[in-house]
Parts: C-alpha cells; structure tokens; sequence
C-alpha cells in the first residue's frame, strides 16, 4: 500500500515538473485548427448506406402486414413513404436550384 501511494505521488510530481518545464522553456505544442465537417461524405454514407437499409426495413414491414391481409394499410403506408421520398427528393432539387441562384446572383 505504502509503494502505491509512494507511485502516485512521484507520479504526479513527475508530471507537475514536466508541465512546468514546458511553460518555462515555452515549447507548448501548437492547438490544432479546427476541423471542418465533411457534408458531402456524409450525405454520402447515409445515401448509399442508411437510406438502403431503411427502405428494407420498410419492405419487410409492408410485406409483413401484406401477408396478414392488411392490404388497405400497406397501401397507404406505401403512399406516405412515397410521398416522403418525394419531399426529400425536392428538397436535394431545391438545394441545387439555391446553389445555382447564389452562384448567378455573386458572379
């Protein structure tokens, strides 16, 4: 118990010295510049990787509730979820028709 606490002890000291030396001989290390989030990788992954598997998802539910007779309901599941993809496909479209207009209106 005595060597443990004796560690601890050296240990902190050791790394108190080597934190003074440093602002003494002022050799901090540079902070690295901030990272920038890459939007396309992400759009990326989750359009080749999330939007897949959840579309299966959704298949098998509809195929589940078509095996039990629930036509009605997997038909208007069916058209909301085609709706949605509707929606988001005009939002990808509007995002570049934005685009478009920022880069006419600032040429």
């Amino acid at each position: 118990m005595v060597f443990l606490e004796l560690g601890q002890a050296v240990w902190t000291h050791a790394t108190h010295a080597a934190d003074v030396l440093v602002v003494v001989t002022g050799k901090l290390a540079p902070t690295p510049a901030p990272k920038e989030i890459n939007t396309d990788g992400l759009i990326s992954f989750f359009a080749s990787k999330v939007a897949p598997i959840l579309l299966a998802v959704l298949g098998v539910i509809f195929i589940g509730r078509a095996s039990k007779g629930e036509v009605s309901k997997v038909l208007t599941s069916s058209a909301i979820a085609i709706i949605g993809l509707a929606f988001i496909a005009g939002a990808v479209s509007l995002f570049f028709v934005g685009d478009y207009l920022i880069n006419l209106a600032f040429k």
